[in-house]
């Protein structure tokens, strides 16, 4: 059974922009409502039509204690109470789990999720301390400080991924050979003016701060660097004596993406593209990996959702992951004996950015468009996130 069905087209995304590029100016839940007004009115749904939303974030925005319900508020749904959720890298799939849950206890009928994040200008925290020596507090860099220290691992990302790439004797040069496929499998997303980008992503009229007027037009993610095998081969590791390079991992980037999920078949059908797919909602699993090993906890959490549904990997017509680290896909991968090159076709964050919160709602997103022109097929989403952990996403379109 079900746990609730997407209107086929009743999810979007903006672009990415790599941090400190063309959004680095945004308040990031003021974004993410902009872009879901022009969304929601090319599709022809009213915000009166949800009884739920749930928005999603991973780096506090100015007054972003009052979360989900103003960003209800400013999209024009002001009878949405919330909730606001953040599970770093496994926001998108906390959404989906969280609308779930609702549908199953009749508190959701159609429900709205959104998550936005600005990696760019991350605030700088400070923390009084009256009682510290001379009085003096203790400060944190929100972005910077969250990639570089695990306070429980204590280590930083790129640690995580130096680990399993140990433990499972990946090499730099076969990350390179994946970083490689992965940017040839974007360009396919390009491919006729961006023909499979824009089933769900529309141009963009870039605001100015304060969202009264148009300062450009955006058509198409921001920042990705091309591919350069010589280059990447003179790269040297981050760290010493290990295998990840800058180019081996993603970029921090700004964005923002929506999706609708429904109780109903019947009433996700009427407020779909008419004569699209039906769009169900398998599964939503999470999984926690051995202290400092973040890359391979994807691996468990794919593995609980394949039981709950009593299917095997062999069933699953497309996979896209949350790839911060090429080591993520190959130690997948392996671990289900299949062949890295067949994952991830049009794009994945290693490549597109990693806004974080917003990134895996993009993936599910891509991942519905890519079974749909296959004529159907079950989906997989997985990726990481900090402190070790996983989700997974399993959808059916048929």
């Amino acid at each position: 059974m079900a746990l609730g069905y997407i209107p086929y087209g009743g999810y979007w995304s903006s672009p990415f922009a790599r941090w400190q590029g063309a959004f680095a100016h945004l308040h990031s839940v003021h974004f993410a409502a902009h872009v879901a007004k022009t969304a929601l009115a090319a599709r022809g749904l009213s915000p009166e039509v949800f009884d739920y939303c749930a928005y999603g974030y991973t780096v506090i925005q100015p007054n972003i204690f009052y979360g989900a319900p103003w960003y209800s508020a400013l999209i024009g749904a002001e009878h949405l109470p919330g909730p606001t959720l953040d599970q770093a890298c496994a926001t998108g799939p906390r959404l989906l789990a969280t609308a779930a849950g609702e549908i199953a206890l009749g508190n959701a009928g159609v429900a709205l999720l959104a998550a936005g994040d600005r990696l760019s200008n991350g605030a700088h925290v400070y923390y009084p301390a009256p009682s510290g020596p001379g009085g003096t507090g203790a400060s944190e860099n929100w972005v910077l400080d969250s990639f570089n220290h695990d306070p429980w691992a204590k280590n930083a990302m790129v640690d995580t991924a130096e680990n399993v790439a140990r433990r499972e004797e990946i090499g730099t040069e076969e990350q390179h050979e994946l970083v490689i496929h992965r940017h040839a499998q974007y360009q396919q997303a390009l491919a006729e003016d961006r023909a499979f980008q824009r089933r769900y992503m529309a141009d963009l009229e870039l605001p100015d701060a304060s969202f009264r007027k148009v300062v450009g037009t955006i058509s198409g993610d921001q920042g990705i660097q091309p591919v350069n095998p010589e280059k990447m081969a003179k790269l040297k590791p981050v760290r010493e004596g290990g295998t990840v390079t800058f180019a081996g991992q993603t970029h921090p980037a700004d964005g923002n993406a929506g999706l609708v999920l429904c109780a109903e078949a019947g009433r996700a059908a009427e407020l779909g593209r008419a004569g699209g797919p039906k769009v169900s909602l398998l599964a939503v699993t999470q999984a926690r990996e051995e202290k400092g090993f973040m890359p391979a906890a994807p691996i468990k959490a794919t593995r609980r959702a394949l039981d709950q549904l009593g299917i095997g990997i062999g069933e699953i017509d497309a996979i896209k992951s949350h790839n911060p680290f090429a080591v993520n896909d190959i130690a997948f991968a392996r671990a289900f004996g299949i062949d890295w090159r067949g994952m991830n076709n049009y794009g994945s964050s290693l490549i597109w950015g990693h806004p974080q919160g917003p990134t895996g709602l993009r993936g599910v997103i891509e991942l519905i468009e890519e079974l749909e022109m296959r004529g159907g097929g079950t989906g997989l989403f997985q990726g990481c996130a900090a402190g070790d952990s996983a989700m997974a996403v399993v959808i059916r379109v048929e």
